[in-house]
């Protein structure tokens, strides 16, 4: 089944382009301009009591089809932000150095998105973390080397990301890496922003254990500006870095004047004022999908089949690019949505593509093709043929 006509302002604002970065910045569906519209709206006719809208309605509603999709048991865990990194550093805060003098101990991989990448390499440059980097690459092995590497040391935290952005490789068996986590002690937090209505998501094996941050930019369809964490209790219930809104429900009996309150759930790791207008429309869109039967499984088969049409186009001409050169290849199913093709002239590609309007993205040696739900099969092989035309 078609969605094309869900996304008719995106698609009919620039009819010549071929966007094939629907993994970087996804089109949004017509409902989510209704919802930008209504959040105008709503300002406007009750002004400062639109916030009683916003968290009475508005997040409780996008907290439970966050949940939804993600098998989580109790929406109150969600908090929002604007970003993942506010949601980062809310979460770092939370953690205390080992010893005086003594770096915080992190363990991650080489692949990570710079919203934590840079982060912490800003931190190892002032001693604030020692930050062990577990190769990605090869992936069938892992899984095997990063559960070692959990197992065998003593961290503070512990940060993978669920689909790595640089390839698209999802890593298949989360909850056997939070298992491996030794100490009850040690943060584990999972960025899943490229998993995330993207594909079949169950965190309730892990939902008392990690946290898991993502958003609305690319495959929730919604934009900038609507990313959340889910926070599992007990952790982290007083973060230092803490806007007003974290007092929202506050325990009773935790005043101002005996310490900074904080909500007992998910709220504790908000911040302060912000523009609502991104959850109107992530609200409108995941309920949106909930309507139609667009589930994570259906996004997820869509993509893959709009993959192996894509690959068998462009191979009916001489290419610089061919199924050689994907980092994941396509025999390996644990993949997310998009086609990563590691070649030295990513860049020249990307710019001669672009030239013939058709929009992709490039990583260093890395050319990224994304595929969403406002593509079929036509659009795919329209799609390959301007490809060949711009490169051949």
């Amino acid at each position: 089944m078609s969605y094309k006509a869900d996304f008719r302002r995106f698609l009919d604002a620039n009819p010549g382009r071929v966007h094939f970065a629907a993994h970087s910045h996804h089109f949004w569906p017509d409902v989510s301009f209704e919802a930008h519209s209504q959040a105008w709206l709503d300002a406007a006719a009750m002004a400062d009591r639109k916030w009683d809208k916003i968290f009475g309605e508005i997040v409780p509603r996008a907290q439970k089809g966050v949940a939804r999709m993600l098998g989580l048991p109790d929406p109150s865990t969600i908090a929002f932000a604007p970003n993942v990194h506010d949601l980062l550093m809310r979460i770092v805060s939370c953690l205390r150095r080992p010893s005086p003098g003594k770096p915080l101990r992190v363990l991650s991989t080489d692949a990570e998105f710079h919203s934590f990448a840079r982060q912490a390499a800003r931190f190892e440059e002032d001693g604030e973390m020692a930050v062990t980097r577990v190769s990605a690459e090869p992936f069938a092995t892992f899984t095997e080397r990063f559960v070692a590497a959990a197992a065998a040391g003593t961290w503070d935290l512990v940060y993978v990301s669920h689909v790595f952005f640089s390839s698209g490789y999802a890593v298949p068996d989360l909850a056997r890496i939070v298992a491996a986590v030794p100490s009850k002690d040690t943060f584990v937090v999972v960025d899943g922003y490229h998993a995330f209505a993207a594909m079949p998501v169950d965190l309730s094996p892990i939902a008392s254990r990690a946290f898991y941050v993502a958003g609305g930019y690319k495959y929730a369809m919604s934009g900038e500006g609507c990313c959340f964490v889910h926070a599992p209790p007990g952790y982290g219930t007083r973060p230092r870095d803490t806007g007003w809104f974290a007092a929202f429900g506050a325990l009773e009996g935790e005043s101002a004047a005996d310490r900074v309150p904080y909500a007992p759930d998910g709220a504790r790791f908000m911040g302060a004022t912000f523009d609502a207008t991104s959850l109107y429309r992530l609200d409108a869109v995941l309920a949106w999908l909930e309507r139609v039967g667009l589930t994570p499984a259906k996004i997820h088969a869509h993509a893959h089949a709009m993959q192996a049409v894509f690959l068998r186009e462009i191979a009916k001409g001489p290419l610089p690019l061919d199924a050689s050169q994907l980092v994941v290849p396509m025999a390996e199913t644990s993949r997310g949505q998009f086609l990563t093709f590691r070649t030295p002239r990513a860049a020249e590609l990307h710019a001669k593509l672009l030239a013939a309007n058709v929009v992709t993205d490039v990583r260093g040696d890395r050319l990224r093709f994304g595929f969403g739900v406002y593509h079929d099969e036509e659009d795919v092989i329209a799609g390959a043929a301007r490809v060949r035309a711009a490169l051949g």
